[in-house]
């Protein structure tokens, strides 16, 4: 619990500071989904996530439906996947899928951030890394 706090320190310090370099808009979580589960994973997942953190970061969740397995939702931050898992045609506990799935995107982003922070960049800029 402590490195999770001095992580969110460090996280506030560092956007305080990149505040003025970067004039980015923050705080969207775009809807790429196909179907009707995917759009309640999709509502459920951002309806959590903007109740528990601070949206400083852009989301986007896709989806790719089956009609054998389900459908994948993805979860991609910068880019990068993030979050990925087959969702069952007959799924009945789906808003707690998705609510754990905010969390677990939640802790991954302050994880990728924390890193980004601590990343050694003496000889190389971090566009050329």
């Amino acid at each position: 619990m402590n490195r999770y706090c001095l992580g969110l320190l460090l996280m506030l310090l560092a956007s305080c500071a990149s505040a003025g370099e970067e004039d980015e808009m923050m705080g969207f979580i775009v809807d790429d989904t196909i179907s009707h589960i995917g759009h309640d994973f999709y509502y459920s997942f951002s309806e959590r996530l903007r109740a528990t953190s601070p949206m400083d970061f852009n989301l986007v969740v896709r989806e790719r439906p089956s009609a054998r397995w389900g459908s994948l939702v993805t979860v991609e931050y910068q880019q990068r996947l993030v979050y990925r898992r087959f969702l069952p045609p007959n799924t009945v506990e789906l808003k707690d899928e998705a609510y754990d799935a905010a969390d677990w995107v939640r802790r991954q982003i302050v994880q990728r951030k924390l890193e980004t922070l601590l990343q050694d960049t003496t000889d190389l800029e971090k566009d050329e890394l």
